[in-house]
């Protein structure tokens, strides 16, 4: 197998505060099983020189890497919400060496905002520029998304066809399910008895916890011995410290004034094995994601490889694995308390539901493998330069 050398550009983001820099570290690691040479190149403005000055440099570093192909990271928060990056890198890239770009959020966003959205259709049809990534997509050989919804969009704007390559769990299986139940539970000073339910990721308003607070009483009311643990941290690069701070106390407050304080966990940012002993301890999760959750989550993935039966409210587009009773209970109201109530009130009611579920979420968390995603990654990348096996 012929390598292959690949500069990775991303934003300069802290793993455990982005999922976009998580991803990457990852996928970095599993494309070195597959002979893939990985050289990171990161951009984030200075102090001196701004975004041009980082993306110069950015481009000075793949020049000097000298790769068989560019492949960049692209979400708006891994770039701070600005759209200067995918506009000015580009242009400064080699015109010899591909470029491929991984769109992982797209569909909701425009830099800038108050252009019209006729003047931005007729500038994605005619290749010029992307309202979401600038220049990257119309500049990509290869566009690269993680899920069904995002590549309907790509190319209903631009008329390309995005190869789809999805996301795997963001957590691995630590093997934590011996004993797993009793440890976590010890360590919230929970009785062995609890019905424990987890809510895991990144902890955002987007995520719809506030309707899971407001839903415990309904809950409790029939399963007593109800807990809730939410797990994640609160700060990331989409909500800062005082911002995540102050949105964790607002939580908090939700759960007093419900009179469910005590039923409720925050455990802030775990590490992966105690992440992974949280899934196998619970009895099911709840992900009602405001504008729904689809299986680009790697959150609802490492949750359904745990064999975690998960009640989650769908994305308007839906997405063709998560069905109702089959893989998933889905929430059929999103934003509501009474939906999420009646949902997960169904899945802890039902034994031989949460445990068809368990089984079918396991297999479509199986079919986004680490090592899968790194031989789909290492025979697009052949693809594009031509090359196969010696």
């Amino acid at each position: 197998m012929r390598p292959v050398r690949v500069a990775m550009v991303c934003g300069a983001g802290d793993p455990t505060l982005d999922g976009v820099a998580d991803y990457t570290r990852r996928l970095e690691v599993a494309l070195r099983e597959v002979d893939v040479h990985v050289s990171r190149v990161s951009v984030a403005p200075g102090r001196a020189g701004g975004w041009l000055g980082a993306v110069r440099g950015a481009a000075r570093s793949v020049r000097r890497l000298a790769p068989d192909l560019v492949h960049v990271q692209f979400a708006p928060s891994a770039f701070r919400f600005s759209g200067r990056p995918g506009l000015l890198l580009p242009p400064l890239l080699p015109r010899s060496v591909p470029l491929v770009t991984t769109l992982h959020e797209y569909g909701s966003w425009a830099a800038p905002s108050w252009l019209p959205d006729r003047v931005w259709r007729r500038l994605e049809r005619a290749a010029r520029v992307d309202r979401e990534s600038g220049r990257l997509v119309p500049g990509s050989e290869l566009v690269l998304v993680t899920n069904d919804a995002h590549a309907a969009v790509v190319t209903e704007r631009t008329g390309r066809r995005p190869l789809r390559v999805p996301v795997p769990a963001n957590v691995d299986d630590h093997g934590a399910a011996t004993g797993a139940r009793r440890r976590f539970r010890r360590r919230l000073g929970l009785p062995a008895d609890t019905v424990l339910l987890v809510f895991f990721g990144f902890v955002h308003p987007v995520k719809g916890v506030r309707y899971l607070l407001e839903a415990l009483p309904r809950l409790r009311a029939r399963h007593p011995a109800l807990h809730l643990a939410v797990v994640g941290g609160f700060t990331s690069r989409a909500l800062p410290e005082p911002q995540a701070d102050a949105f964790r106390a607002e939580l908090a407050g939700i759960a007093a004034a419900h009179g469910v304080g005590d039923a409720v966990t925050f455990t802030g940012y775990l590490p992966a094995p105690e992440v992974s002993e949280a899934l196998h301890a619970a009895d099911g999760a709840v992900l009602p994601f405001c504008e729904g959750v689809t299986t680009k989550s790697g959150a609802l993935v490492a949750a359904l490889a745990h064999g975690l039966p998960t009640a989650v409210t769908t994305a308007p587009a839906g997405d063709p694995d998560l069905v109702d009773g089959v893989t998933v209970a889905v929430i059929d109201r999103r934003r509501d308390a009474a939906a999420v109530a009646r949902a997960t009130d169904r899945l802890l009611s039902d034994p031989a539901l949460r445990g068809r579920l368990a089984r079918a979420g396991r297999l479509v968390a199986t079919r986004r493998s680490w090592p899968g995603i790194a031989a789909a990654h290492r025979a697009a990348y052949e693809r594009l330069l031509g090359v196969g096996d010696d």
